[in-house]
């Protein structure tokens, strides 16, 4: 389907509400009913007034949730998918969905901090184990595959050196053996990664970052099949009480009407800015997915059509306080988490390091994220020289 009609048309029903350009927000918990039968059914199969309309509670759908819940299933070319509050809540939920007592998961190594936090501290407490892998070769995935696993855990590409995974000969391995696969794609939206089209059963993303674009919402994604959502729904998503409330999907349905805009200025934008960086001298080097000196290149090239918004500097210096006195001394790129808004920032990986573990030999600690967002490319290009041109 045509991304055009998808942000700007599916699923907006106009003549259902006064022709109204943008959608209503259906502010409201609860849904009344005239028929006792109607009321029935939709205990029954509350997911059903996905094809009804006849809406039962919030906590479960709700008809701005579903404007938005029908566009991003149609961005990831799936047939339905769920919207949550977070994308840490999405990857709860997920996960939780389909594993058990005493199964085994095997992950890319340092995923999302949350997703790390569940699998080390929330499942073993179930005998849900979890062995961490380096991601980039089939082998290791078939390696670390035991009798009892039963999902594997992907992101690609990661949000700090942008590892980037096989994921058609990941997608491949699992169904042969019977293992559900989850995703991360939130580095490239699935407007520059289609992962259901590559095999993958349940395709994350954090929709606080590039479908808001804003930062002034947070939500999270996830799209699968109409029997993988629903069982998630019955259970993970009902019982959490997780998914996102309608003026936050209202936001998010605005936020996807620039989507295609923003993704293609801050692309244009994020190479500037990596031209600029990787002739400077105090800059070891970048790692940037659809740059030829990343090591897995042609890989990305292969699995995206794109890449935007999120590289990695390595700094050149011993020293943590000169990493410290670059990213205090932007003037107007700021220093923050999370990235997909319209503001440009940054994050040091030595601000999780103290200076007592700081070793300047290990690349990793002299990272420094970067996220374009939408400034011009001289404006942020200017401020990262200035701040640059004060170190030693």
């Amino acid at each position: 389907m045509d991304i055009s009609k998808i942000v700007n048309e599916l699923a907006e029903e106009r003549e259902h509400y006064f022709s109204a350009m943008a959608p209503p927000i259906v502010q409201t918990s609860n849904f009344a009913f005239k028929k006792v039968d109607d009321l029935s059914k939709a205990f029954e199969d509350e997911s059903d007034c996905y094809r009804t309309s006849n809406y039962l509670y919030s906590r479960g759908l709700n008809p701005t949730v579903d404007i938005l819940r029908k566009k991003l299933a149609a961005l990831d070319g799936a047939e339905d998918c769920l919207v949550f509050n977070s994308g840490a809540s999405a990857i709860f939920a997920g996960v939780l969905a389909n594993i058990k007592a005493g199964d085994h998961i095997v992950s890319v190594k340092a995923p999302y901090t949350w997703a790390q936090r569940m699998f080390d501290v929330i499942l073993p407490r179930f005998q849900v184990h979890t062995t961490y892998i380096d991601g980039t070769k089939i082998e290791n995935w078939e390696a670390a595959t035991q009798p009892n696993t039963s999902l594997y855990y992907l992101e690609s590409p990661n949000s700090w050196d942008y590892a980037i995974q096989p994921i058609r000969e990941v997608a491949v391995l699992a169904k042969k053996k019977n293992i559900i696969t989850f995703i991360d794609n939130s580095y490239c939206t699935p407007i520059y990664q289609n992962v259901i089209a590559m095999g993958m059963d349940l395709a994350m993303q954090t929709a606080t970052k590039y479908i808001s674009g804003h930062s002034d919402t947070l939500g999270g994604v996830l799209s699968g099949t109409h029997a993988m959502i629903k069982k998630i729904f019955d259970s993970e998503y009902l019982n959490i009480g997780s998914g996102i409330q309608p003026f936050n999907a209202w936001l998010l349905i605005r936020g996807l009407r620039t989507l295609p805009a923003r993704l293609d200025r801050i692309t244009k934008t994020t190479h500037e800015v990596l031209k600029f960086l990787k002739q400077h001298p105090k800059i070891e080097s970048v790692l940037f997915p659809f740059d030829e000196s990343f090591p897995q290149y042609t890989l990305a090239k292969q699995q995206m059509t794109g890449a935007c918004g999120l590289l990695t500097m390595v700094m050149k210096t011993t020293r943590r306080e000169e990493i410290v006195k670059f990213c205090e001394s932007l003037q107007h790129i700021m220093m923050a988490v999370s990235w997909g808004g319209h503001e440009s920032l940054v994050i040091p990986k030595c601000s999780g390091i103290t200076e007592e573990h700081f070793r300047a030999d290990n690349p990793r600690h002299r990272y420094v994220r970067m996220y374009v967002g939408l400034e011009d490319a001289e404006y942020l290009i200017k401020d990262l020289e200035q701040a640059l041109e004060g170190l030693e």
